[in-house]
């Protein structure tokens, strides 16, 4: 009999006791619609791929979590081996996930930077107060629900629990076999330039330049001045925001030499969720040009957590044709091939 309990013990099960901040988190990465997601006696890791040009990572370490469940002898025991990679993989409907975690409303996050009538302006005021207010607290996000999510085999649904106001609502999420092929790979021991800086001037940054309706945008890092330079042509014009390597703008500031690179702007702006509610970002470069946007992002209670986007830059030589024109996008897949 006990062991017959032991095969049927679920593989994984978490209570967060805050429903809208999985929500917000996980829509910052809803730029395709399904999403990996790799359950590990860590936390949970849900992975969003386009193309191989761009990736989205939301890392939920186990401390998000009220409860936090992981069976690793019960995934032993399914698999039959004794690997060290004792992790679970399948892919969910990302788009579907998300709306059964506001089935009961959300709050959306609007620009807390730009935005006079914004929930943050609120806020701002608190903070000035000495609060421990945040972008994820009850203040900005209203009544917080409680969230079960449990799995309890592979191949089995994944089970989303949700509590408020005494209703209770339950939803089975249909998984998929995982198909994730490796991360976009960051060279961390040759990196270009390692920058980081409040994700609102990012954020402004980039607004600004989209104006021109732009199809790139280049980034441009110097150890001399201009420092840092974003730039974007569209057919609205041009513009030019530089930076300078004033501490109080530019927290570090790595860049032993000159670097250019260009991405494409639709798959920059697929990450300005991230940077409206995030608090830093550490923007990355290797020398191959791959661009890495890790944003930092505190939530209720003294907590943070992490997203992560990857972008593979354009060929120098390409990237005026017309943003209609994107099956002609040309990247440089061979120079960011998985490292052996």
């Amino acid at each position: 009999m006990s062991s017959g309990m032991t095969a049927k013990r679920p593989f994984f099960t978490a209570v967060s006791s805050s429903v809208r901040q999985l929500f917000q988190l996980l829509k910052c990465i809803n730029f395709a619609q399904k999403a990996h997601v790799r359950i590990s006696s860590e936390g949970l890791r849900f992975a969003v791929e386009e193309s191989r040009v761009i990736q989205g990572i939301v890392f939920l370490e186990r401390a998000l979590f009220s409860s936090y469940i992981y069976s690793a002898s019960a995934v032993e025991q399914a698999d039959g081996d004794d690997d060290d990679d004792n992790t679970v993989a399948f892919q969910i409907s990302l788009t579907a996930l998300l709306e059964t975690l506001q089935i009961f409303g959300v709050n959306d996050v609007k620009d807390r930077w730009t935005s006079r009538e914004s929930i943050y302006s609120g806020i701002a005021s608190s903070l000035a107060r000495g609060s421990s207010a945040t972008p994820f607290g009850n203040h900005a996000l209203g009544v917080t629900g409680i969230c079960r999510l449990s799995y309890a085999a592979k191949g089995e649904p994944l089970c989303v629990v949700l509590e408020e106001s005494g209703i209770t609502t339950t939803c089975e999420m249909v998984t998929y076999e995982p198909d994730y092929r490796d991360e976009i790979p960051l060279q961390r021991d040759a990196l270009a330039l390692k920058i980081i800086m409040r994700s609102h001037w990012l954020y402004d940054a980039f607004t600004e330049l989209s104006s021109t309706s732009p199809s790139r945008l280049t980034i441009e890092a110097s150890p001399s001045a201009p420092y840092l330079v974003f730039s974007s042509t569209g057919p609205l014009g041009s513009a030019t925001i530089e930076f300078s390597k004033d501490q109080q703008l530019l927290e570090t500031f790595q860049v032993p030499k000159r670097t250019v690179n260009s991405y494409k702007h639709s798959l920059i702006k697929a990450a300005s969720r991230a940077m409206q509610i995030a608090n830093k970002v550490s923007i990355r470069g290797d020398e191959q040009g791959v661009l890495s946007l890790q944003f930092m992002i505190e939530l209720e209670g003294g907590g943070v957590s992490f997203i992560d986007f990857r972008f593979v830059p354009l060929l120098p030589e390409e990237g005026e044709e017309d943003e209609d024109n994107e099956e002609g996008q040309d990247y440089d897949m061979d120079e960011v091939a998985p490292q052996e």
